[in-house]
């Protein structure tokens, strides 16, 4: 008896090549014509689905989103108990992973960030699928006893970010710390922050 395995859904699928395209061609290389010839679909298949520009990168934004929680893995964020050293080889495992197998999500991921300096109504909509990961990165460092949680947060999300954009598409670009290199800047970043 074989077991049948669903593929994606066609959202899902639309929503994962248009970031793909992001990634590879750039915000002037996302069409709805260009998803559907790149997913394979039929012309007009992913207009049925996100007829306006925005619905389409409302849509790409809320999969990157989903994906992102995966690299980032929340589910494994320490408890606010371990220690400054847990939280740190937690956080290093999830930008590493973001620098590496990750690439091209984060690639997409800053397209999308850029587009949504000119669209408003993207912006709120980037933002508020960025809002968990915030979330729970000043629990934790509340949890740790940091003095100015909301400081501390933005700090972390800077440094991460600061080195997520240098290496996937700054001046380090042909250069990806190790999982080591990133650990010992975040111990060295929350150290100053919290303490050892």
């Amino acid at each position: 008896m074989s077991v049948l395995t669903a593929g994606p859904s066609r959202s899902d699928l639309v929503a994962d090549t248009a970031l793909a395209l992001l990634a590879e061609r750039g915000m002037r290389g996302l069409t709805h014509r260009a998803v559907d010839e790149a997913a394979g679909l039929p012309q007009g298949s992913t207009s049925n689905l996100a007829r306006t520009r925005q619905a389409l990168l409302e849509l790409a934004v809320r999969r990157l989103a989903e994906r992102e929680a995966r690299v980032l893995a929340l589910h494994e964020m320490p408890d606010p108990r371990a220690g400054t050293r847990s939280l740190a080889d937690a956080l290093a495992l999830a930008t590493h992973r973001a620098l590496t197998r990750n690439r091209e999500l984060t690639l997409a991921r800053y397209e999308l960030a850029l587009e949504a300096t000119r669209r408003p109504e993207l912006r709120a909509y980037f933002d508020a699928t960025g809002a968990r990961f915030r979330e729970q990165l000043a629990a934790l460092v509340t949890g740790m006893g940091s003095t100015d949680p909301a400081r501390h947060t933005l700090s972390l999300i800077a440094w991460a970010d600061g080195l997520m954009f240098s290496c996937v598409a700054g001046s380090f670009g042909a250069e990806v710390p190790s999982l080591e290199e990133v650990r010992a800047g975040l111990r060295e970043l929350l150290d100053g922050m919290l303490g050892a």
